[in-house]
């Protein structure tokens, strides 16, 4: 059985690799790109770095600067119209996942027209629409090199995940001194999140010997450095390690796919507002207990990756450490439960229903170890609420 694999076309890694966009736009033939992005990244400077940069070549840029944490169609219009309108050629993702998913949907609607509804699972997204330059500023969704981009239909709440070979950024430019600035809370967010990529990909029932490299590579790098970098924002290496791991882990989950956590992740993050990587935190230990028993070899071998098990502990004993070090990382993380979050609980218990048939919908839990019922989600729903 093959595999088809895809990733980006460019990728530049390592500290400073920023200063090398130019270059990048030059062997992609792009000559008029517009920046997408949120107004944090140009409140801290990022923005001017970039058109500083591209002005030693003679490069103007176009500006879109209002994404949002949770990306909408409505949210994205604007920069549909602006890029289409203003003869852009490409596209310059920078910030987090957000602004590279609000990046790949523009440039698919640009280039194509429709609206997001027309591209989501199980449409595959196989034509590319403008290039887009992904730089990430955060070491969590890998967005940079996956062929995923997830926006909300405000209307009905649906986090809709559309996906394709022709979402996969043109260029990536993993540059982890970009992350020094990340406050505490998005680093642990955002960790959590790469880890559950790693994780997921790796007990997928689409895992193949591919994407099983990256996210064992991935779980190395990211499990010993994540409380570093969280509670040492300066340290340098274990920013290099999780940026470099969270990139072989959304190279991991784009080739493999995710499972139940995302599948269920979604629907809280579209009806109560909760950051992705967050909430993905609060169902990681929950749905690992519920999936081990559809793969019970690979999870005790996520375990001894992380360096909770030994080769010598059985399966059984590696999982039981498994859950304990996925709790232990959410309490020194200071991950908070929904009820802590400030979600509605009425509004929680009363639309779990939905939210399972909305998680079911979106694909991934069919990519699950263990296949859950809606009934089976609900419960898990519920377990994650305090």
């Amino acid at each position: 059985m093959s595999n088809t694999i895809v990733l980006p076309k460019i990728m530049e890694i390592g500290g400073g690799a920023i200063n090398k966009l130019a270059n990048i736009l030059d062997g992609l033939h792009c000559k008029k790109p517009c920046i997408i992005t949120d107004p944090v990244m140009a409140e801290l400077g990022y923005v001017d770095q970039l058109n500083q940069l591209l002005s030693l070549s003679a490069i103007d840029t176009g500006l879109f600067k209002d994404c949002i944490a949770e990306p909408t169609e409505d949210s994205i219009k604007t920069a549909v119209l602006q890029v289409r309108d203003g003869g852009y050629d490409c596209l310059i993702a920078l910030g987090g996942g957000s602004a590279i998913d609000s990046a790949k949907a523009i440039a698919i609607l640009a280039e194509f027209g429709g609206s997001m509804r027309d591209y989501k699972v199980p449409v595959s997204v196989n034509h590319a629409g403008l290039p887009v330059i992904a730089i990430p500023t955060t070491a969590g969704t890998g967005s940079e090199a996956t062929r995923a981009t997830v926006i909300t239909d405000a209307e009905t709440d649906e986090k809709m995940l559309c996906m394709g070979p022709g979402l996969i950024p043109a260029a990536a430019i993993v540059d982890f001194e970009l992350t020094l600035s990340c406050p505490p809370r998005v680093t642990a967010d955002t960790g959590i999140d790469a880890l559950t990529h790693a994780i997921e990909a790796y007990v997928s029932r689409k895992a193949n010997p591919f994407s099983d490299q990256q996210a064992i590579a991935a779980i190395k790098l990211l499990a010993p450095n994540l409380r570093s970098a969280f509670h040492e924002p300066d340290n340098r290496a274990a920013r290099e390690a999780m940026m470099i791991g969270a990139c072989l882990a959304g190279m991991a989950f784009s080739n493999a796919s995710v499972a139940l956590v995302h599948g269920m992740s979604r629907p809280i993050g579209a009806h109560f507002h909760v950051p992705h990587g967050l909430s993905n935190a609060m169902l990681l230990p929950a749905v690992t207990e519920f999936s081990i028993p559809g793969a019970q070899e690979r999870y005790a071998d996520c375990a001894r990756l992380m360096g909770v098990a030994s080769k010598e502990d059985s399966n059984e004993q590696a999982n039981a450490n498994l859950l304990e070090e996925l709790q232990a990382i959410n309490s020194e993380l200071l991950v908070p439960s929904l009820a802590e979050f400030g979600a509605d609980k009425d509004h929680y218990f009363s639309i779990r229903t939905l939210m399972a048939e909305q998680a079911l919908a979106s694909g991934s839990p069919n990519n699950n170890p263990r296949i859950p019922t809606i009934e089976d989600m609900k419960k898990i729903y519920e377990a994650v609420w305090v």
